[in-house]
C-alpha cells in the first residue's frame, strides 16, 4: 500500500458548482490522511502532481449486476459458478478502469463471491451486495415463462441466478434471513414487473403489502434497508408507504409520489443507460424478443422522470444496471443525465448521494480525512464537460483505490 501525496489538486466532488482551489491531499494507510495547502512529507512517498488536472473521489455505481455476463438471464443462471466468478472478475476490473472504485450489486453477487473477489489477483472495486434479489412466482427473477413447469430451485440457487423466488411472509422472511446470513448488506425486492423477465408485464405489482412490510421489518431488524425494483407510480407509491428506502429505476413516477418519497427520506436510483442500450443492442446481446417489446414502456419516460424527481427534491444516486455485453456503456449514464440535470447534480449522484445510499458517508464519495483513499484524476473539468467521465477511462489520468495506484499516466 502506497503513501501518496497529490499536489495541486483542484477537487470536484459535487459539493460546489466549480472546481475548488488547488490543495494537496495526503493518502496513507489506505485512507485520506490530510488535505490542505502546501503539505509536506518525508520518507517513502509517491508524489503525483495534479496541476492542470481535476481530482475526484472514486466514483460509485449504485446499481450493477456483476454476475450478469449474459443479457439473457435464464441462460446466465445455467452457467457454472466457476465461469460466473471469472466473468464477474473481468466485469468488475473493467468497472475500476472507468473510475468506479465502489459498486453496489442489486441482485446476484453473494457473500462468498465478495470474499473471493477480495482475494482476486487483480484490483477490483469495493463491492456492496444484497445477495440474491427476492421475487415472487411469475415475478422479475422468475425466468420460466408461461409454459415452463420446471420446479422452483431450492436454496442455494446458482451463482448466475439474479434472485430467488419466495411467496408469502414466512418464505420471504426466511429468504431475507438467508441473504443476511450469507453476507448481504441490504435487501432487494422485485416489487414491479420487469423488462428482462417473461411473465410479468410492467404494471404487475408483485408482492403484497404485507410481504413488503415483512421485508422492511427483516431489514430493520438487521440494521439496514430495503431496495426495490420499481417502474410504475402505483408500485413506487405502495413501496414508499411500506417503508422501502432505495427506489430503483422509477421511470413512471409522478410528482406527488416523488414528493412523498423525498419527505420519507428515500433515495431513487435511475438507470437510464440500460434502457437506451437494451433498445439498441438488446437483441444482438441475447435479450429475448418478449423483453425487447417491453423496453419502450419504461425507456420513453426516463428523461422526464429525472426532472420530476429533481423538482420534488428526491435525491438520486448513480446507477447503470447493464447486462452482459452492454456493460461497457456503464459511464454513459453521466451524459444521459446531463441532458436534463446540472453537471454538479450528476456528479453528486456518483459521489455524495451514492455514499449516503450505501450508508458509507464519510468513507466513500469524498476526499475528506478518514475516507478510503479512493480517487481519480481527470484531464478535463467534469463540471464543464461530463464526457470526460464517459468511455472506458481514456480521460482518467490516475486511479487510486484504497491507497493502491491502479493507473497513473504522468
Amino acid at each position: 500500500m502506497n503513501n501518496i501525496l497529490i499536489k495541486n489538486a483542484r477537487i470536484v466532488d459535487g459539493t460546489t458548482d466549480r472546481a475548488k482551489d488547488a490543495v494537496d491531499i495526503m493518502l496513507a494507510d489506505g485512507k485520506v490522511q490530510d488535505i490542505g495547502p502546501s503539505l509536506t512529507t518525508s520518507g517513502d512517498v509517491t508524489v503525483i502532481d495534479a496541476r492542470d488536472r481535476f481530482v475526484m473521489p472514486g466514483l460509485i455505481d449504485a446499481h450493477v449486476h456483476v454476475i450478469a455476463q449474459n443479457a439473457n438471464l435464464k441462460e446466465n443462471a445455467a452457467v457454472p459458478d466457476a465461469m460466473i466468478t471469472v466473468a464477474a472478475m473481468n466485469l468488475m476490473g473493467a468497472m475500476l478502469t472507468r473510475g468506479f472504485t465502489t459498486v453496489r450489486d442489486l441482485g446476484g453477487a453473494t457473500g462468498p463471491l465478495r470474499m473471493a473477489m477480495e482475494e482476486a489477483p487483480i484490483a477490483l472495486p469495493r463491492l456492496n451486495i444484497c445477495g440474491k434479489a427476492l421475487s415472487q412466482t411469475g415475478g422479475h427473477t422468475d425466468q420460466r415463462g408461461p409454459f415452463d413447469s420446471t420446479p422452483v430451485p431450492d436454496w442455494p440457487v446458482p451463482l448466475g441466478a439474479l434472485g430467488i423466488i419466495c411467496d408469502g411472509e414466512p418464505e420471504l422472511r426466511k429468504a431475507a434471513r438467508e441473504q443476511f446470513r450469507t453476507g448481504a448488506d441490504f435487501l432487494k425486492l422485485m416489487a414491479n414487473g420487469g423488462v428482462s423477465s417473461p411473465s410479468d408485464p410492467i404494471h404487475f405489482l408483485g408482492f403484497s403489502r404485507a410481504e413488503l412490510i415483512a421485508a422492511v421489518e427483516e431489514a430493520q431488524n438487521t440494521g439496514t434497508y430495503v431496495s426495490a425494483h420499481l417502474y410504475t407510480d402505483a408500485a413506487i407509491l405502495r413501496a414508499v408507504e411500506c417503508g422501502v428506502h432505495s427506489l430503483e429505476h422509477c421511470n413512471l413516477i409522478t410528482a406527488e409520489t416523488a414528493r412523498l418519497a423525498a419527505e420519507k427520506g428515500c433515495i431513487a436510483c435511475p438507470t437510464l443507460i440500460t434502457y437506451d442500450k437494451l433498445k439498441s443492442e438488446g437483441a444482438s446481446m441475447g435479450l429475448p424478443a418478449a423483453s425487447i417489446v417491453k423496453v419502450d414502456d419504461v425507456r420513453l419516460r426516463g428523461m422526464e422522470s429525472l426532472s420530476i424527481m429533481q423538482d420534488a427534491g428526491l435525491q438520486m444516486a448513480y446507477g447503470s444496471d447493464l447486462l452482459g455485453g452492454m456493460q461497457p456503456h456503464q459511464s454513459g449514464e453521466f451524459e444521459l443525465r446531463g441532458r436534463v440535470l446540472s453537471s454538479q447534480t450528476v456528479i453528486q449522484s456518483a459521489t455524495l448521494i451514492a455514499a449516503k445510499l450505501l450508508r458509507m458517508e464519510g468513507q466513500i464519495g469524498t476526499l475528506m480525512p478518514g475516507a478510503f483513499a479512493d480517487t481519480i484524476i481527470l484531464d478535463r473539468d467534469p463540471l464543464m464537460d461530463l464526457s470526460v467521465l464517459s468511455g472506458q477511462g481514456e480521460s482518467i489520468n490516475t486511479i487510486v483505490k484504497g491507497g493502491e495506484i491502479i493507473k497513473h499516466n504522468p
